[in-house]
């Protein structure tokens, strides 16, 4: 999945590769993978054991320069398997609880969209985006 695709339509916010470590639990079962991509509005987790579409479950995401990962609600929008011929996975939406650090996500989420991307083509891809939710 790149911003590129087919698939990058359905999106709100604009997606750039990139690999963090994220952990999380299913069952009694502690899983450690890696995110593809990255948005304001979600991830995209690299995994041969995705939960399944609908599913609400909590994840820390560790973040280069952060000496503790966020913790982050995130809901399964879609699956890809590993048939498909494309990187299994599962995609995510951040899902904001009260009191959960939303600024403080869209911020580490932001800013690492900058460092790899530039501000100017950062700031570019984020305007594109807005123009398609308006």
């Amino acid at each position: 999945m790149d911003i590129d695709s087919p698939d990058s339509e359905r999106r709100t916010d604009a997606r750039r590769p990139i690999e963090l470590k994220v952990e999380y639990k299913r069952l009694n079962t502690f899983f450690a993978d890696y995110t593809k991509n990255i948005s304001r509005g979600g991830t995209f987790i690299k995994t041969s054991r995705p939960l399944p579409i609908g599913t609400e479950f909590l994840f820390k995401l560790f973040v280069p320069g952060r000496d503790e990962p966020l913790t982050i609600h995130g809901e399964v929008q879609r699956i890809i398997e590993r048939s498909s011929g494309e990187e299994p996975g599962m995609a995510i939406k951040f899902v904001y609880r009260e009191g959960d650090p939303q600024h403080e996500i869209a911020r580490a989420v932001e800013g690492m969209m900058t460092e790899s991307l530039g501000p100017r083509l950062y700031a570019r891809i984020l305007e594109q985006a807005n123009k398609r939710k308006g």
